[in-house]
């Protein structure tokens, strides 16, 4: 049976930036919240990624331009595509939506494994 999850609940249980938690799995995929601060490598994925930012100001560099998402707003970044999150002006909570077990920078011998909270 579904229960409800509160993202600020979630959000609390955990301070370390670009590390990933599962809150929850859908139809093969993974709902993961990450706190973000910084910038974070360049990659890409062989799968779209979803990010949906619930606090803060997240930029996405691409190789031709810059999306900037504020609260709220989100972005899905295609397959294949180089990227870039930056969070330039202190944490950003986001949710994103990857396939499960994927790994966050598109290349598993450096990617920070999800876990769940």
């Amino acid at each position: 049976m579904g229960r409800k999850i509160i993202l600020a609940d979630k959000f609390a249980t955990f301070d370390e930036c670009w590390a990933p938690r599962i809150v929850a799995r859908y139809e093969g995929h993974e709902v993961r919240i990450a706190k973000l601060e910084g910038a974070f490598d360049w990659h890409s994925h062989d799968h779209d990624e979803l990010f949906l930012v619930t606090k803060g100001r997240l930029e996405i560099e691409f190789a031709d331009r810059t999306e900037t998402l504020e609260a709220g707003e989100m972005l899905v970044v295609p397959a294949g595509i180089e990227h870039r999150p930056v969070a330039r002006q202190g944490l950003v909570e986001a949710v994103l939506l990857d396939p499960a077990e994927s790994p966050n920078t598109g290349n598993k011998e450096t990617a920070t494994i999800a876990v769940e909270v």
